[in-house]
C-alpha cells in the first residue's frame, strides 16, 4: 500500500471570503474554481488543497475539524513577520522544547494553521 499525497478539503460557508484569505493572506494560487460546484483547489509550493461549501450529504452546522494544518516551512520568523498584522493569532512565535520553533493563525472559517520549523536549521541560517 502506497500514498502519494494527503489533500485537505476545508469546508467553509463563504467560499470567495476563504479563497481570498488563501490567495492574498498566505499567497496561495488558485489552480481550478468551479461556482456551479462551490469548490476551488489551490496550491502553494508542494501544498495542494480544496476550499469547499458543503454539499447536500456534508451539512455544515459549525466546523467538525478538531485539529490543526502543521506547515512546515523555511524560515519561519520570516513567515511570521509576515503574517503576524495579516491574520488573527493563535499563539506567537515561539521555539518550544521539543526543538521546534513556531505560531499559529487562524483562517477566516476558524481552521488553526501552525507554521514550524526545526530550531536546528534556524540556528544554521544565523
Amino acid at each position: 500500500m502506497k500514498f502519494k499525497s494527503l489533500q485537505p478539503i476545508l469546508w467553509t460557508e463563504n467560499l470567495d471570503e476563504t479563497i481570498n484569505f488563501y490567495l492574498h493572506i498566505l499567497e496561495f494560487s488558485l489552480n481550478e474554481r468551479n461556482d456551479d460546484w462551490q469548490w476551488a483547489s489551490l496550491q502553494k509550493d508542494g501544498i495542494q488543497m480544496i476550499i469547499s461549501k458543503p454539499n447536500q450529504h456534508e451539512r455544515l452546522n459549525r466546523i467538525y475539524f478538531s485539529g490543526s494544518f502543521y506547515f512546515n516551512v523555511e524560515n519561519v520568523d520570516e513567515v511570521w513577520e509576515n503574517l503576524k498584522t495579516k491574520a488573527n493569532i493563535c499563539y506567537e512565535i515561539e521555539t518550544f522544547e521539543w526543538g521546534m520553533r513556531e505560531f499559529a493563525i487562524y483562517d477566516n472559517s476558524g481552521y488553526i494553521l501552525q507554521f514550524a520549523q526545526p530550531a536546528s536549521e534556524i540556528s544554521r541560517e544565523e
